[in-house]
């Protein structure tokens, strides 16, 4: 897996979670006007990667 860091259309930071067969597997639901900010939301998912699962 890993990360893509871009600039949308209007030029605001965006990320996406890909997997090893590139295909879409998150993506950043906002965009941040800072890139230091988008790098902070990549970092939340990445430390999410420990949560607990729970069953429905």
């Amino acid at each position: 897996m890993y990360f893509k860091l871009y600039k949308d259309v209007s030029l605001q930071w965006r990320w996406t979670l890909k997997a090893a067969n590139h295909q879409t597997i998150a993506d950043s639901a906002e965009s941040y006007w800072n890139k230091s900010d988008a790098i902070h939301g990549i970092n939340l998912v990445r430390a999410s990667s420990q949560a607990p699962i729970y069953e429905q």
